[in-house]
C-alpha cells in the first residue's frame, strides 16, 4: 500500500550515466518535443529514481545494461515503487521512463522498452479542486481589503488582482501568465494569445472584468510598458514569477478564510467547471483549456455533475 504523504528525497545521477543516457534526453526533450522546465524536471527525477533502484545491491541490474531489462525487471520495480509513491506520482513516471526508452530506441541504442505490457495500478480517482463562485469573489476582493486595512500598497494589491483575474477570467496556466506580454494581449478583441504546453498557442478570452483591472493597472502603475514587457511587473519593475504568483495567491487565501493550500491552477479548474455549470459546450472548453484530449477536460463534466446532485438532494422533495 503506497503512502501518498511520503515523498522520498530525490535521487542524484552519476556523472558518467548522466553524460551518457539523461543528458541527450533532456535535450531532445527541451528542444525537439518543447517540454517545459517542470516536465523535464519531473522525467528527470524518474530516471534518478529509477537509476537507484536498478543500482541496488539487492537488486544490482543496472550493470546488466539496459537492454538486457525484462518485463519482468519492470514488475518488480512497479511492486517496490508503490510503496514509495502514490498512483498518480508512479503513473507520471513510468510514463517519463517510457518515453526515455523510446528516445533511444529510435537512435538505435536500445531494441525495446522493457515497460511494454507492464500493468500499473489504477488511478485513484480524484476530481479537481476549485471555488465557488462565491468563495471567487471573496479571492478577488482580497487585494483591496488588504489594500484599505494598510497591509498591502497599492501597486501590489492591483498587479495581485490583475493575476487573479487573468487566472480565472481567461483560464490562464500560472507559467502562461507570468510569461504573458502586452503584445500577446488584443484589448479590443478582448482575448490573449498564450502559448501552452508543448508550444501550441491558443487565444484566450480574458472577460470585461480582466480587461478593465489591466487597463487600470498599466495607464496607473506601469504607464511606461512597451509591447514586449511583461503584463505582471513588481514594484521595482521585475517581472513576477511563477513562485511570486503562488506566494501571493497563500496571502490573499489566507486574508478570504479560505484553504491556504490551493494552488493557482485551482483558479483555472474553477474557471472550467463554472464553464460547464452554465452551460457551455465541453468541446469549447477543451479548447479554452488548450487540452490535448478531450478526456482531460471530461474530469470537470464529473464536478459539475457532482454539483448538480448536490442542488437535486437539497432541492427537490423526493431526493
Amino acid at each position: 500500500m503506497s503512502n501518498p504523504a511520503f515523498r522520498p528525497p530525490p535521487a542524484e545521477i552519476p556523472p558518467e550515466v548522466r553524460a551518457e543516457w539523461w543528458d541527450p534526453f533532456a535535450d531532445h526533450l527541451a528542444h525537439e518535443r518543447r517540454y517545459s522546465p517542470h516536465t523535464v524536471r519531473n522525467y528527470r527525477q524518474a530516471f534518478a529514481d529509477f537509476h537507484r533502484w536498478l543500482s541496488e545491491p539487492a537488486v544490482n541490474l543496472w550493470e546488466r545494461g539496459l537492454g538486457a531489462l525484462t518485463a519482468r525487471d519492470m514488475r518488480d520495480f512497479v511492486i517496490e515503487a508503490q510503496r514509495r509513491f502514490d498512483r498518480r506520482t508512479l503513473h507520471n513516471h513510468v510514463s517519463g521512463l517510457r518515453s526515455f526508452f523510446r528516445h533511444w530506441m529510435r537512435q538505435g541504442k536500445l531494441s525495446r522498452d522493457p515497460f511494454l505490457g507492464v500493468p500499473l495500478p489504477k488511478r485513484e480517482k480524484r476530481l479537481p479542486q476549485f471555488l465557488t463562485e462565491e468563495q471567487m469573489r471573496a479571492l478577488l476582493a482580497a487585494p483591496e481589503k488588504l489594500r484599505t486595512e494598510g497591509k498591502l500598497d497599492a501597486h501590489s494589491a492591483w498587479r495581485d488582482r490583475l493575476a487573479m483575474e487573468l487566472l480565472y477570467g481567461g483560464g490562464l496556466r500560472v507559467s502562461e501568465l507570468a510569461g504573458l506580454t502586452h503584445a500577446a494581449i488584443d484589448p479590443q478583441g478582448g482575448v490573449a494569445r498564450v502559448l501552452g504546453k508543448g508550444r501550441k498557442e491558443r487565444l484566450c478570452p480574458l472577460g470585461r472584468v480582466a480587461l478593465e483591472v489591466l487597463r487600470k493597472f498599466r495607464a496607473e502603475f506601469t504607464p511606461a510598458a512597451g509591447p514586449g514587457s511583461p503584463v505582471l511587473v513588481n514594484r521595482d519593475g521585475r517581472p513576477t514569477s511563477v513562485r511570486e504568483v503562488q506566494q501571493m495567491l497563500k496571502r490573499h487565501l489566507a486574508a478570504a478564510g479560505l484553504p491556504p493550500d490551493l494552488t493557482p491552477h485551482k483558479l483555472r479548474h474553477s474557471y472550467a467547471t463554472h464553464l460547464l455549470n452554465a452551460g457551455a459546450d465541453l468541446r469549447l472548453v477543451q479548447e479554452l483549456l488548450g487540452h490535448a484530449q478531450l478526456s482531460t477536460t471530461q474530469v470537470y463534466t464529473h464536478v459539475s455533475m457532482a454539483r448538480l446532485r448536490e442542488v437535486h438532494a437539497k432541492a427537490h422533495p423526493r431526493a
